[in-house]
């Protein structure tokens, strides 16, 4: 049996990312590895568009909310007995690919992300970023099927 001690669960804070955080602390406590909690904070429209100032003030308002959220799920993970961390990614790319590059920072032995498990027309329309992860991750992905 493989043995996990970099363990790395992205969470877009949905609760399909809570059943994936779940799984992730259970693996990590199993293991007696380490967990990193991750959020790639990615811009939902462009500086031109709202005017910089605006843009500024919403990009800071995105990013202490993820921080609140992210250290929230970190003092969980650690009243669980995990070690854990969390590290806020700023990406103006695709949140697959933030995430792996985040993975590879990292060094994760196992990256932990939830899937809405959507197939045909949705898939196509929605995409699927647990998909594209496990096409480009460094390390192997775990998708979790939210409830």
């Amino acid at each position: 049996m493989a043995v996990f001690r970099r363990i790395m669960m992205a969470t877009d804070f949905s609760p399909t990312s809570a059943q994936a955080f779940k799984t992730a602390v259970s693996l990590a406590g199993t293991m007696e590895g380490r967990l990193v909690v991750v959020h790639a904070l990615l811009p939902l429209l462009d500086a031109d568009y709202l005017g910089g100032e605006t843009f500024d003030q919403l990009e800071t308002a995105g990013r202490i909310w993820a921080e609140k959220e992210l250290k929230a799920l970190v003092a969980k993970a650690v009243r669980a007995g995990v070690r854990a961390r969390h590290r806020l990614y700023v990406g103006g790319g695709a949140a697959a690919d933030t995430i792996a590059d985040a993975a590879k920072a990292e060094r994760a032995d196992l990256l932990v992300v939830g899937t809405h498990g959507r197939t045909g027309v949705a898939k196509m329309f929605a995409g699927s970023v647990a998909t594209r992860l496990v096409a480009v991750a460094p390390c192997p992905v775990l998708t979790v099927r939210g409830g």
